[in-house]
């Protein structure tokens, strides 16, 4: 069976965005059943929406931002959600193997976990070394804003990591 133009263009970009899905999962999710949910609920998404993208902006700010209003409202209603059974798909793992100080890393989430959603997502693009310009694009605010914020979310960051 052959798939059409849509759906391998679709498979190819989440293949190319694939780590970006993962890392803004990562950033929302308390443990590995609600990643893969997240993940899982973001391509779903993605798919939805694919026809729909127009290429006003790049490809990667797009991901970006449903993967971002994907989590946000997931984890909003997450409390009212029956029990799920989580599949066995473990994105974790395949970004484990990449990383070498994955120690580190966890110690640094587990820092990001703790800020509001907005500051956890301008230090994701900015660890992702986004410009200020995608950043504002991408969160919907001002770029002086993303200055001001950023800065106070990385301030903030290391006054958590020296406590």
């Amino acid at each position: 069976m052959e798939t059409n133009p849509l759906e391998k263009e679709f498979l190819e970009m989440i293949a190319a965005q694939q780590r970006t899905v993962f890392k803004v999962c990562y950033i929302y999710a308390k443990d590995q059943d609600v990643l893969n949910d997240l993940f899982q609920e973001v391509v779903l998404n993605l798919w939805k929406s694919f026809p729909r993208y127009r290429g006003d902006s790049k490809i990667s700010t797009w991901v970006y931002r449903i993967a971002m209003n994907t989590c946000i409202t997931f984890l909003r209603r997450s409390n009212s959600r029956p029990q799920t059974i989580p599949l066995t798909l473990d994105v974790a793992s395949q970004l484990a193997e990449e990383e070498s100080r994955a120690g580190q890393l966890k110690e640094l989430y587990r820092l990001i976990n703790q800020l509001g959603k907005l500051e956890r997502a301008l230090i994701l693009l900015w660890l992702e070394e986004r410009s200020y310009q995608e950043m504002a694009d991408i969160l919907g605010i001002s770029k002086a804003n993303v200055a001001v914020k950023l800065n106070r979310t990385k301030e903030k960051l290391k006054q958590m990591s020296n406590s």
